[in-house]
């Protein structure tokens, strides 16, 4: 019997989660080995990443849309009387009838 334990040994080579992260500042010489990578998530003098991240509680994928970045293209439903009944942008809505939720009773 084979058993998989999750979070056990690390796979070597992995690219490191900084690669995607939208807190990662990364500059990249003109060899491979040059490399410098700061954390906009840590402060102060230990902002600098040293070695290649394989998990971290503040990553945020860069390649998926911020929430911000969904609300802004995010079509909206209106259903009140008395207005076009249909889908519109987001963006063409005022701010305060962007979040408008009405209860049932």
């Amino acid at each position: 019997m084979q058993l998989k334990i999750r979070g056990g040994t690390l796979k070597h080579g992995e690219a490191s989660l900084c690669l995607t992260c939208r807190h990662a500042t990364i500059i990249h010489g003109t060899s491979l080995q040059e490399h410098i990578v700061e954390c906009g998530r840590l402060s102060g003098e230990n902002s600098r990443i040293t070695f290649a991240v394989t998990s971290c509680t503040g990553h945020s994928d860069r390649r998926q849309p911020s929430l911000h970045e969904m609300e802004e293209i995010a079509w909206v439903f209106r259903s009140d009387p008395g207005r076009r009944i249909g889908f519109v942008h987001a963006k063409d809505l005022k701010p305060e009838e962007r979040y408008v939720i009405l209860d049932d009773e």
